[in-house]
């Protein structure tokens, strides 16, 4: 575990490397963009694996957290002056309402058994997008409001950077909390709550802990997205914020930090390519029933996601190898 673990950090290291190297080989702004998109769901897709991925909790309104960060962000720079102090405090506000809400939420329906969890999130979430819609004075609706960002986010390669090192802080926080003895009781509680609770662990108190976490990390990604807009509207508390982290999480494979990274990478580049290949071709203007293929492929040849499956094959292979040295010694 030692070994892999190191490995894990030296690929991320080397990842980072290039990355970092990235903008000064390809600097167009559509690029920029969209690999800063890519940086920002990577970090709310490993906000839901926290949820999903280690702890097993199933959650239809996790767009509310990335909704929170979003318009605590951007309603603070559109009645302040946009300075980074402001900045900052827009961020810190964000954080702190999504740490309260998912406290208040888990400690409400955490009790229940993960589909009734589920369906009361999205009632939440719901309740966040009716209540964006409603408070025009605020929040103008669905028109939603432009807003200006200090000077520092204004460099699209500045942001850029400040989006990667964002991702990469927030990996190795999730990779430290993970590791952790919490995090060995959080993948205990996703294999056998009723175990872990015989065992007599507060099961609530990790799960509430876990609904925090994920909030809070998901606000930071929802003020980075609306800076990189500099632009919001009530969609960011839509369902289907909360369907795209849940595929990316699916399709880079649960439980593994890494996998919602990779699954980020690809649905964007995918979502990118097939809009750019729309206005080539009249038949890629439906280009959701070809992005329903690439996922159902992506699920039939990668049942656990991919960076999952990789996983199995590479504890197969080891399996096998053990399995021949013990076959041999005995002859030896």
């Amino acid at each position: 575990m030692g070994k892999r673990y190191q490995l894990s950090t030296l690929v991320m290291i080397i990842a980072g490397i290039v990355l970092l190297a990235v903008p000064y080989i390809n600097d167009s702004r559509s690029f920029l963009i969209l690999m800063t998109q890519i940086f920002i769901f990577a970090v709310f897709a490993m906000s839901y694996d926290i949820l999903i991925g280690f702890t097993g909790i199933v959650s239809f309104g996790h767009a509310m957290f990335f909704g929170i960060g979003a318009y605590a962000t951007g309603i603070i720079l559109d009645r302040f002056e946009p300075t980074v102090p402001t900045l900052l405090i827009s961020i810190a506000a964000g954080i702190l309402l999504a740490a309260v809400v998912s406290f208040i939420v888990g400690l409400l329906t955490l009790r229940l058994k993960s589909h009734y969890y589920a369906m009361l999130t999205l009632a939440f979430s719901g309740l966040f997008l009716v209540a964006a819609e409603k408070w025009r004075t605020l929040t103008m609706g669905n028109d939603g409001f432009t807003f200006r960002v200090p000077d520092i986010l204004k460099d699209r390669m500045d942001y850029y950077f400040i989006c990667l090192v964002v991702m990469f802080i927030v990996y190795f926080l999730l990779k430290r909390i993970t590791q952790s003895p919490f995090g060995k009781v959080m993948v205990a509680i996703r294999e056998n709550e009723q175990r872990v609770e015989s065992l007599g662990f507060q099961v609530l108190y990790y799960k509430i802990i876990a609904s925090v976490i994920a909030g809070v990390i998901a606000s930071i990604s929802g003020s980075l997205y609306v800076l990189s807009l500099r632009f919001a509207n009530t969609s960011v508390f839509s369902m289907d914020t909360t369907l795209d982290a849940l595929l990316m999480t699916i399709i880079g494979g649960v439980g593994t930090l890494v996998g919602p990274m990779l699954g980020a990478g690809l649905i964007e580049f995918a979502h990118h390519w097939l809009t750019e290949l729309a206005k080539e071709h009249p038949i890629f203007e439906r280009w959701l029933i070809f992005f329903g293929i690439l996922y159902i492929l992506v699920v039939m040849f990668f049942p656990a996601g991919i960076i999952g499956t990789i996983h199995g094959w590479g504890r197969k292979r080891i399996l096998q190898r053990k399995s021949v040295k013990e076959q041999k010694s005995p002859a030896g």
